[in-house]
């Protein structure tokens, strides 16, 4: 309806006959409205939620509308009631566990407190996909928003341009404009997965400039140096911490075992862990630091081996997790995962991952500025850096924040350093950061 109460036509039809009575095809008004024919057709169709206030003006320009005919035209653009559905994300095909908070809280950033650019970041494995997908069905489900998801990593492998900063290929139109005539002014959620091959800041400017109540949740392993990014490391999931009493029940608060037990149980129907288990699945998460990932190929390789022949094989010989036959897109070696992420890593971060890494307990920012003689400001940085990166752990203490290496990389650096030692004995040949620079490469 408009001001008066009258039956505004749908906008499509007329576009479509508006077109039509100054003989135009397609092709042409796209043309003289500089819009994509594929544009134009979807607003014809009605596919398109609402136009952007600036394209219905291109398009009334071209059809040379004036006076009364053109503020219907422009009423038509505003209307809601013949709105299609909001587009819905993937599918999720298993449960998350253990984000409740997590989820909550990127759920109100994006949705209630405006935060237009968000970025998920943290290790390969440790999560960041599932999280952003129970995030995107909370959003569609509670806000109906429409969700469109580019999984840059698919891409990649399908043969698509390798770097996400072609974000008009990325798109699920396949085309910049083509997304921004889809959203319009209305709340919608982009969502970026994978995108670790980088973003091109100046498209992504474009589309929040032109889609002002658009939100893009972007995940990757490092923050992206985008303006106005709001970075939320994820962490590992929480273990159980180490004690000589071990229960069932005790072990199944932790998240970590959690998700380990509910995988185990999904892999071997009516499986229920006993007494005798509660410790070792208790052991197994925290040598595997909580990691989603290493958590689902370990309850992977369960059908061939028991949960204790599995930790004795981790801490038994070199470390090496690959992804067993059951998962259904196979994604490498956990152990491959974390040399990657080293890789990545200033000569100033692995300094600081060395400390962290050389013995064991944690140490405050202080006690690493002190040890390495480097300014106090330059520790800060780079401890928050590793943070991001999710190569270390925040530890709550009496006396304030205190951090420490994840345990896979201590075990990295411990089979580094062994391997170095001349003849298997004395001390070793090369240690500290010479061992960390040599695992990164």
């Amino acid at each position: 309806m408009d001001g008066g109460g009258r039956l505004v036509p749908r906008f499509g039809e007329l576009l479509k006959a508006q077109r039509e009575r100054i003989g135009l095809t397609q092709q042409g008004l796209a043309d003289h409205a500089t819009l994509s024919v594929r544009a134009l057709r979807d607003m014809e169709a009605g596919r398109v939620r609402r136009p952007r206030h600036e394209t219905v003006r291109l398009i009334a320009d071209a059809l040379r509308l004036e006076g009364r005919t053109r503020a219907a035209f422009e009423a038509a653009a505003r209307q809601r009631e013949f709105e299609a559905e909001p587009v819905a994300p993937p599918t999720a095909h298993t449960a998350l566990v253990g984000r409740e908070a997590e989820t909550e809280a990127l759920t109100r950033a994006l949705a209630e407190h405006g935060d237009r650019l968000v970025s998920l970041v943290g290790l390969s494995g440790v999560g960041k996909s599932r999280l952003a997908l129970e995030v995107a069905w909370r959003i569609y489900l509670g806000a109906s928003w429409s969700v469109h998801w580019v999984a840059c990593d698919e891409r990649r492998s399908a043969g698509r341009p390798a770097h996400s900063g072609a974000l008009r290929a990325l798109t699920p139109c396949g085309r910049f404009d083509e997304l921004a005539e889809q959203v319009g002014d209305r709340p919608a959620l982009l969502v970026l997965d994978g995108a670790d091959d980088g973003v091109e800041a100046a498209a992504l400017d474009e589309l929040l400039r032109g889609c002002r109540e658009l939100r893009v949740l972007v995940t990757a392993r490092t923050p992206r140096g985008l303006t106005g990014e709001q970075v939320v490391p994820l962490a590992p999931l929480p273990t159980p911490a180490p004690g000589p009493e071990h229960t069932p029940q005790a072990p199944s608060e932790s998240a970590a075992v959690r998700l380990l037990a509910s995988r185990l149980r999904r892999l071997r129907p009516g499986y229920a862990p006993l007494p005798e288990d509660a410790p070792v699945l208790a052991e197994l998460c925290r040598y595997l630091d909580g990691l989603p990932r290493a958590l689902e190929y370990v309850a992977g390789w369960s059908l061939v081996q028991s949960p204790r022949q599995i930790l004795r094989q981790l801490t038994d010989t070199p470390f090496t997790l690959p992804a067993p036959p059951v998962v259904p897109r196979p994604r490498g070696d956990v152990h491959q995962s974390l040399r990657t992420a080293l890789g990545e890593l200033t000569p100033h971060q692995l300094l600081v991952l060395d400390q962290l890494t050389a013995e064991e307990g944690d140490r405050s920012v202080e006690e690493i500025a002190a040890e390495s003689g480097r300014p106090l400001p330059e520790c800060l940085q780079t401890v928050h850096e590793l943070l991001c990166r999710g190569v270390i752990r925040s530890v709550a203490a009496d006396d304030g924040v205190r951090f420490a290496a994840l345990n896979l990389f201590r075990v990295l650096w411990r089979e580094a350093r062994d391997t170095r030692r001349p003849d298997g004995a004395g001390e070793p040949a090369a240690a500290g950061l010479p061992v960390l620079e040599a695992l990164a490469r």
